[in-house]
């Protein structure tokens, strides 16, 4: 399906995020009358962009012309607005503000940079991709493997060390003041002078940065807020959800009981699961906002969301698991119209209406209870993904003639054979 391979795709995150950091850096210094480093990290790098552009040119394959600008615009409007948050959860600060601009989402996006930045996103996947790629063939793969590689590993160390820091300053300086210990005061000292210099980078950068007041979070209830406990508790909880509704939606529509699931073993729809949680997530803040405007946004996100799934397990299992080209107003048979305002609907629904019992039901549990719950859902959940992985990617195999010759593969043929597969995925076929 795909002609780039792994270092492909992680040269172009290199490029665009390189890309990136030199347009911020322009416009900056143009606004600013200096040079200020406008990446997250220290490096020069916005990495920002070169996300943008893994997931734009992962996620919109196949996309031509109109259809491939909207959905450019929507998902950079969409990884903007996440990493604006995640800043401002993990940080605790708002780097940067649209509200002087109309058409913007609490300032952290606006409509015209989504379509600036959707433009950008267009000419990424419609010319630039094939462009350096082509570049990229013509240096030694040894070579260039190794600079990418090292590239990660310093990418990852700043990344790391950036956060650490930051995060851990009022920590350092505590530490500071009780110790006795010389070499701890020194070390201690260098750290909060580092942290003190990537802070003050950052101020420089985004001058209209702004503190902003943690969320309070009540240690004596289990899963409180918008934890990560209640994330996970709300992806089980909605892929067994999922999985019934979309049974019962096939028996009505279609007059057939049919598995719904996307793992082997349970009733588990991945697809809903990971919606819910990443719906409420990404929501959450806006979960009292008005029911036009939870339609419009769910309408959107759950069409690209749907979109970006179908593309992945094509490209990973070599499976298409569902196909609208048959329905009227579908992209690629990939999403429709019709099935898009079903998320609209799904998104009102789980606000208004689920969403708060089920959020009182999860922080009922006991704390102590609700975490050994987590870690066992989390475990098995982790290995069924595992099994149901190499289940698909045998039979995907099986199809392609590939013979069993190690033992995984004979065990996935013996406990997973193609009668087996069919019945737990009725609607997967081969890729064309």
């Amino acid at each position: 399906m795909f002609i780039y391979n792994g270092y492909d795709w992680l040269g172009l995150f290199f490029v665009y995020s390189f890309g990136g950091w030199i347009l911020e850096t322009i416009v900056a210094a143009v606004r600013q009358k200096r040079f200020v480093n406008r990446g997250l990290v220290n490096g020069p790098m916005c990495i920002i962009y070169g996300i943008s552009a893994a997931v734009m040119s992962f996620g919109m394959y196949g996309m031509k012309g109109f259809e491939l600008f909207m959905f450019a615009t929507l998902y950079a409007a969409v990884i903007e607005w996440i990493a604006g948050h995640l800043i401002a959860r993990y940080l605790h600060e708002k780097w940067w503000d649209y509200k002087d601009i109309k058409w913007n989402l609490d300032g952290y996006i606006c409509l015209p940079i989504s379509l600036i930045k959707g433009a950008l996103g267009f000419l990424v996947v419609a010319y630039g991709n094939r462009f350096f790629v082509s570049l990229f063939n013509m240096l030694p793969s040894l070579v260039f493997h190794i600079v990418l590689l090292v590239l990660l590993g310093l990418l990852v160390l700043d990344i790391a060390a950036s956060f650490i820091l930051m995060k851990g300053k009022k920590k350092h300086n505590q530490i500071w003041e009780n110790t006795n210990n010389n070499l701890d005061k020194v070390s201690n000292a260098m750290g909060d002078w580092i942290a003190a210099r990537i802070e003050r980078r950052i101020n420089r950068a985004y001058p209209q940065s702004k503190k902003i007041a943690a969320v309070p979070v009540d240690k004596n209830v289990f899963a409180s807020g918008c934890s990560i406990y209640k994330l996970i508790m709300l992806f089980f909880i909605g892929a067994f959800i999922g999985d019934i509704v979309e049974t019962i939606f096939c028996r009505i529509t279609m007059g057939v009981w049919m598995s719904r699931s996307s793992v082997v073993w349970g009733p588990f729809s991945i697809v809903w699961g990971l919606a819910i949680a990443l719906a409420t997530a990404m929501l959450y803040r806006y979960k009292d906002a008005s029911d036009g405007f939870l339609f419009i946004t769910g309408t959107f996100l759950g069409g690209a969301f749907e979109y970006l799934c179908s593309v992945f397990t094509e490209a990973v299992f070599g499976k298409v698991f569902w196909d609208y080209s048959h329905m009227k107003y579908n992209l690629g048979g990939r999403i429709n119209l019709l099935y898009c305002f079903f998320w609209g609907i799904a998104a009102v629904v789980w606000f208004k209406l689920l969403y708060p019992k089920l959020s009182d039901l999860i922080e009922m549990i006991p704390v102590k209870i609700g975490k050994v719950l987590i870690w066992i859902l989390v475990a098995f959940m982790a290995v069924d993904a595992v099994v149901t992985s190499m289940a698909l990617i045998r039979y995907d195999q099986r199809d392609n003639q590939v013979q069993a010759e190690q033992s995984w593969q004979i065990y996935m043929d013996e406990h997973y054979g193609d009668e087996v597969m069919q019945r737990i995925f009725p609607n997967a076929k081969n890729c064309d």
